[in-house]
């Protein structure tokens, strides 16, 4: 019998925009209605007790699961499939946030009630947030595009999100209420659910392929969820530059979240400029970020990373709580808020692009949640720490603080070593299966998007 012929190697795969299309847009639904959400949600607990530690409780509730549950479900998602876990989180998020307002409508939703379904939305959000950014890089393959233009085009979606929720969150409750806020932000979670199970191709966001070395047992076996979730902690903690990251971000997002769930409404109350100043602001903010983020995805992969990350930051940072602390006019207030956004707008491509580089993709599920989890775990503490600090001392010395504490965070961490990595890295894209290199200072490979930068 002759031999069979030797078989050339596999056609490329056509190039089509499809997938990124559908992550996005699955991307845009979800965080604009979270967006809507996040200004309806504060509101009404302040409108209907008039307390800033429990509006501070409420945010709380919502994002200790989020944290939590997230960080404990990076191999889930490795192992089902980010496209599974997306859908099936969103619809559940979808059900949870439209009991909100079906139940206030009823007169059946104490408080320990609205407690228990905000924490439910909190706890399957993470996951489903996750999910999607895991979809990413293979939405780029398939669209051919560098990593750094499509971190840049999920930042942009990111930002128009960011942009259209509070503007249409302000406009709607100052019209209908809160409650007509958080019944969009549950269509959203649907809509969102539809996009990913129905719209992608098929095959997009499977369960990721892990390499298979000798010493891990016979072939085709698979591993437990505990040692999925080891081997992303052992990667996590030989990386240096993340963990710095990581570190740095986790201060930042605590501060963010004080500022965005009780010192903006706090701010928009006490200055008579009600639900109305929330969205301007937050549209002057995220018109500004989408602009950046444009420019990010279009010139980022030519920039030095290191400095226009903590250029970014300086922007976006403490001039934001120094402007309402002086009690400034609302044309400085927006042009202030508009200058952050532009810096804030270049954060999220850099540290996705650096993820995405460096983390072998069967671990990006678990490196990812262990990663955005500890970046996110001040947040939920965010809310509550700013909130019993106004009522204690009022909100002038509490913005003064947490300005002062961005500036430093941001300035000081800027003067680690490690961060010298974030442009000896670009351009080592990790691929599947690969295994990680040494540690930083050698040749690494890293991180996850924290998605967790000025949001």
């Amino acid at each position: 019998m002759s031999p069979a012929p030797e078989r050339g190697p596999a056609p490329a795969a056509p190039r089509t925009v499809r997938p990124l299309a559908g992550v996005f847009g699955a991307m845009a639904i979800s965080l604009t209605g979270t967006r809507v959400s996040a200004i309806a949600l504060p509101w009404f607990v302040l409108a209907t007790t008039g307390s800033a530690t429990m509006t501070g409780l409420v945010a709380f509730v919502e994002m200790t699961p989020y944290v939590l549950v997230k960080a404990l479900t990076g191999p889930l998602i490795d192992r089902l499939g980010p496209r599974v876990v997306s859908w099936t989180t969103d619809a559940v998020s979808a059900v949870a946030a439209g009991l909100i307002p079906l139940l206030h409508g009823l007169g059946a939703l104490p408080f320990w009630l609205l407690l228990v379904m905000v924490g439910v939305v909190g706890g399957v959000r993470g996951p489903g947030d996750l999910a999607k950014e895991v979809m990413v890089p293979e939405a780029a393959d398939r669209a051919r595009i560098p990593l750094e233009r499509a971190t840049g085009l999920a930042g942009v979606t990111e930002r128009l999100a960011s942009t259209v929720g509070p503007a249409v969150g302000g406009g709607l409750i100052a019209l209908l209420g809160p409650m007509a806020g958080l019944a969009v932000n549950a269509a959203a979670f649907a809509l969102g659910s539809l996009v990913i199970a129905l719209a992608l191709p098929a095959g997009m966001g499977r369960a990721a392929a892990a390499p298979e070395p000798a010493d891990e047992g016979a072939p085709g076996e698979r591993a437990g969820y505990w040692r999925m979730f080891r081997e992303g902690f052992t990667f996590l903690r030989s990386e240096p530059l993340m963990l710095t990251v990581i570190v740095m971000i986790g201060i930042t997002n605590l501060l963010d979240a004080g500022f965005m769930t009780v010192l903006i409404p706090l701010w928009a109350k006490e200055s008579g400029g009600g639900p109305a100043a929330i969205g301007l602001s937050g549209s002057a903010w995220g018109i500004a970020a989408v602009a950046g983020s444009l420019v990010a995805a279009s010139v980022a992969h030519r920039l030095p990373r290191r400095s226009v990350f903590f250029a970014g930051f300086l922007l976006c940072g403490a001039p934001r709580f120094l402007v309402l602390a002086l009690d400034a006019p609302m044309g400085v207030v927006l042009a202030v808020f508009a200058v952050g956004g532009f810096g804030a707008g270049f954060l999220n491509p850099i540290l996705g692009a650096i993820t995405f580089e460096r983390v072998p993709r069967h671990l990006l599920g678990r490196v990812g949640a262990l990663g955005d989890s500890l970046a996110w775990a001040g947040i939920p503490l965010g809310g509550l720490l700013a909130g019993s600090a106004a009522a204690l001392t009022g909100l002038l010395p509490v913005l003064l603080a947490f300005g002062g504490l961005y500036l430093a965070t941001t300035t000081l961490a800027g003067l680690r070593p490690e961060w010298r990595e974030m442009d000896r890295s670009r351009g080592r894209g990790a691929v599947a299966g690969s295994v990680p290199r040494s540690p930083v200072g050698a040749d690494s490979a890293v991180g996850e998007p924290l998605g967790a930068a000025a949001r």
